[in-house]
């Protein structure tokens, strides 16, 4: 397997900001950011700890100080589906985690994020280390694992992030845990309605949390598609390509 089609990188950059949305006022956007620091210093143990409502509860918390609202169109997934969804920001995480109790499948290097990494690991994360191809076949078997114990998993196989109308391709290695323990795969569209929340080229994670303050009103929508039944022995590339079909158009334009 090449480093290219094990490390995908995207062709994104500060280009994808159009700077069309409104600004909310400097003390708004200050006061966002200082409440999401109280939210994450008073929540981040909790949730590590407790997992379930907790989480879901500390994602909650985020998006409202961030003034980001939610919304969900179409069927709810059951408990034990493999959930893949097109990347555009770390808030499809946090956006995905305030609606649905999913384990996310994570880059290894979150787990060294201080705070985020340690709670994301006792919430039951996956983290797949894109160095190590020799490690894939772990984490497919983890993930199976997962979905047999009746845990959702989120999964974002494009493998890096990319701006709105842009996608790029499905990686099916991660398709094959869904076949492998029998689960359903529900593909789900992520959308926003302002290219301020891309999270592309070379953001750091505190650029991008002052650049959405900054943003008045900020929403993202999350569409999911009918549930996918992979049959026994199913081929994970074409199962990859239908998943990545039944999103249509995603990116910016889902909000809009």
């Amino acid at each position: 397997m090449s480093a290219s089609l094990w490390q995908p990188s995207s062709v994104c950059d500060d280009r994808c900001r159009d700077g069309g949305f409104r600004r909310a006022g400097a003390v708004a956007a200050a006061a966002r950011v200082t409440v999401l620091w109280a939210v994450l210093l008073l929540g981040l143990l909790p949730a590590g700890l407790l997992g379930g409502g907790a989480l879901r509860t500390l994602c909650r918390a985020i998006l409202a100080a961030l003034g980001v609202r939610t919304v969900w169109r179409g069927p709810r997934p059951r408990p034990g589906s493999l959930l893949v969804a097109n990347h555009v920001s770390w808030l499809d995480v946090v956006a995905l985690g305030a609606l649905l109790p999913a384990a996310p499948v994570a880059k290894h290097d979150v787990a060294a994020w201080p705070g985020i990494g340690g709670t994301a690991r006792r919430a039951g994360a996956i983290f797949i280390d894109r160095t190590r191809p020799r490690a894939l076949p772990g984490t497919v078997a983890e993930v199976a694992a997962a979905l047999r114990a009746g845990r959702s998993v989120a999964l974002f196989p494009e493998g890096t992030t990319f701006c709105g109308p842009d996608q790029g391709r499905f990686r099916p290695a991660l398709f094959q845990a869904a076949i492998d323990a029998g689960a359903p795969v529900v593909p789900v569209s992520i959308g926003y309605d302002s290219t301020e929340a891309s999270f592309v080229a070379a953001d750091t994670l505190w650029e991008s949390v002052r650049r959405v303050a900054r943003v008045r009103r900020l929403t993202v929508t999350l569409v999911a598609a009918p549930a996918m039944r992979p049959a026994p022995g199913a081929d994970r590339r074409a199962l990859a390509r239908a998943a990545q079909a039944s999103l249509g158009g995603a990116g910016y334009r889902l909000a809009a």
